[in-house]
This record gives C-alpha cells, structure tokens and sequence, in this order.
C-alpha cells in the first residue's frame, strides 16, 4: 500500500487553492493514510453473491425524457436583452486580454 506524505497533502492542498499549517499538513496526512487503508480494506473482501455497486440503495434516474418542445425564438429570447449582437446576448467584458 502506497504511503501518503505530508508533501502529498501539501501538492494537494496548493493544487485546490487551500492555504494549511504545517499542523495541519500532519494532521491531514495522517487521516487520509488512514482513510486510505481502510478502502483497501473493503476492497479486499471477496464476495461472488454480491455485485459491485455504486450506492448502497438502489437508485432510479428520475429525470424527465428528453423531448423536443415548442419554444422561444431568438428574437423573442433576445427582445428583453439591453444589448445583442448577431442573435447573442452581449455583455460587458470582465477578463483582460492575457
């Protein structure tokens, strides 16, 4: 089993933007080495009458059909705009050129 460091944790923690102490880092490191183990755990266990699932209750997708309705036109979805360009909402730009 791979060994989760507190460089690991730091890598992580600089990736996703998250500002830690190195108490913090410890601490964290410890957890998810812990966290880890025991997901090789389960996935140690053998069962031939169980089948793999993602959820332990099942689950039915209760989304509607996807149908081809009447809807606006462009016009009609652009007629409260302030301001359009070429069949576009158009708004006011908010990053620099880079």
């Amino acid at each position: 089993m791979s060994s989760i460091s507190r460089d690991d944790v730091a890598h992580v923690a600089m990736l996703a933007r998250i500002q830690l102490t190195d108490a913090e880092l410890d601490t964290l490191a410890g957890q998810l080495e812990t966290i880890v183990g025991y997901v090789g755990q389960v996935g140690d266990i053998t069962s031939d009458d169980v089948p793999p699932m993602s959820h332990p209750l099942p689950l039915t997708n209760v989304t509607r059909p996807d149908v081809v309705r009447p809807s606006l036109t462009a016009e009609e979805a652009l007629s409260g705009a302030p301001q359009a360009e070429a069949q576009r909402f158009e708004v006011p730009r908010i990053l620099d050129e880079e």
